[in-house]
C-alpha cells in the first residue's frame, strides 16, 4: 500500500533540516549539493492494480515503472499484475464484482507470497539483485 511516499524518490527524510514545511529552506537544502539518498533501494515490490474500465494494465506499468526507476525490484512474475474485476458493469456492483472473483483473490495472494519469499530470501543473502553493483551515472 502506498500512500505519502514524499522522500521515496531522494526527497528529504529529516524535517528538522527545513524547520517543517519551509519551501525556501528545503530550495535552498536542495541547491547547495543534496545526494538525493535513495531510502527504498534495492527494497521488493509487489503491484496489484485493478479497475472498472480502461486503465488498470497502464497503471501497473506506470507504478512498476516508477517503482522500479527508485532502484526497487519486482518480486517475480507473479508479482505485479492488472485485472479487471466487473468491466464496463455498473459501479455500484463493483464491490459484489470484486467479492465474488475468487480468481483474483487467488492472483492477490500469489502476490503477496512473492513478495514475502523474495523479501525473506534478500534478507537471508539467497537473492542477487541484477545491477545492485552497478555505477550510477546520472543522480537525478
Amino acid at each position: 500500500m502506498m500512500d505519502r511516499m514524499v522522500c521515496a524518490d531522494g526527497g528529504n527524510p529529516d524535517p528538522t533540516t527545513t524547520h517543517g514545511k519551509d519551501a525556501r529552506r528545503a530550495q535552498q537544502l536542495e541547491l547547495s549539493g543534496w545526494d538525493y539518498a535513495r531510502p527504498l533501494e534495492g527494497r521488493l515490490f509487489a503491484c496489484v492494480v485493478h479497475g472498472d474500465a480502461e486503465g488498470a494494465a497502464g497503471a501497473r506499468r506506470t507504478l512498476c515503472d516508477w517503482l522500479s526507476s527508485l532502484h526497487m525490484h519486482p518480486a517475480g512474475m507473479n508479482a505485479a499484475l492488472d485485472r479487471y474485476i466487473g468491466y464496463w458493469r455498473p459501479y455500484a456492483l463493483s464491490h459484489r464484482e470484486l467479492d465474488a472473483d475468487e480468481a483474483i483473490k487467488g492472483e492477490v495472494r500469489n502476490a503477496a507470497a512473492a513478495l514475502v519469499e523474495g523479501v525473506t530470501a534478500l534478507r537471508a543473502g539467497r537473492l542477487r539483485l541484477p545491477g545492485q553493483n552497478l555505477p550510477i551515472p546520472r543522480d537525478k
